[in-house]
């Protein structure tokens, strides 16, 4: 499976011109703990995470409503492409403690937002296959076995 296919299908993300209160409530609306940030092509400016709203506004008296998105966001971004694979994802994120990591294509435009979430499940559900699989071989030795 490619990580594009562990993503959610529909993207999250928001315009550079968007408040932090719009970046807010569309995470709140789709159940992510993350939205990209993007430019007028689509490119990624940016990501603003859960963890954003908590280190860098939640006690910082600014009004969600009123500031803009860019002005919070996380603008070094690490990225994975569609050559990425699961694998490589999982270490990147692990080592570097993201939780979160948009999907660029080769003109560095948005096609998804992969998670953590997104790749241990995927590795349960391919362990869960394996161990199937051999519980199937092992229940099926037949004459001679």
């Amino acid at each position: 499976m490619t990580i594009l296919e562990l993503c959610d299908p529909e993207v999250a993300a928001v315009p550079l011109q968007a408040t932090v209160a719009d970046a807010i409530r569309l995470m709140l609306d789709r159940h992510v703990g993350a939205t990209a940030v993007i430019d007028n092509e689509r490119r990624v400016a940016g990501i603003f995470t859960e963890r954003d709203v908590l280190r860098k506004l939640a006690l910082s008296r600014h009004d969600p409503e009123k500031i803009p998105v860019r002005e919070f966001m996380t603008s070094a971004v690490e990225m994975a492409t569609t050559a990425t694979t699961p694998g490589e994802a999982l270490a990147t994120m692990v080592e570097r403690h993201y939780r979160h990591l948009p999907v660029i294509d080769d003109d560095g435009r948005l096609l998804g937002i992969l998670s953590i979430r997104h790749l241990l499940q995927g590795r349960i559900d391919d362990l869960t296959r394996e161990l199937d699989s051999l519980e199937q071989y092992v229940a099926n030795d037949g004459p001679g076995g």
